[in-house]
């Protein structure tokens, strides 16, 4: 399967609010709340307006978490990036 690659949404088009384990995201675009856990938040941050695909995000998030096996980690991460596609949080670069 191809890596994708993605983009967060424009800043300012969410509102991310911690709310003890979950996290709730205000997309200001759709008007729609998400209720999210860990690591979604992160996923975002980690994007910080850059297209990126699964390989680059592990990369990224390597720097802060221990992920475990690379290869591993770029599968759950393709996983949650289509994730917070369907939610039209991220798109398709």
């Amino acid at each position: 399967m191809t890596d994708r690659a993605y983009r967060a949404a424009p800043p300012g088009a969410l509102r991310v609010e911690p709310l003890g384990e979950l996290t709730a995201i205000f997309d200001r675009r759709s008007m729609q709340t998400h209720l999210v856990v860990s690591p979604m938040p992160e996923i975002l941050n980690a994007m910080a307006g850059d297209a990126c695909n699964a390989a680059a995000l592990a990369d990224r998030l390597a720097e802060t978490f221990d992920l475990g096996g690379a290869d591993d980690a770029r599968g759950v991460l393709a996983e949650r990036l289509r994730e917070l596609a369907a939610m039209g949080l991220v798109e398709r670069a």
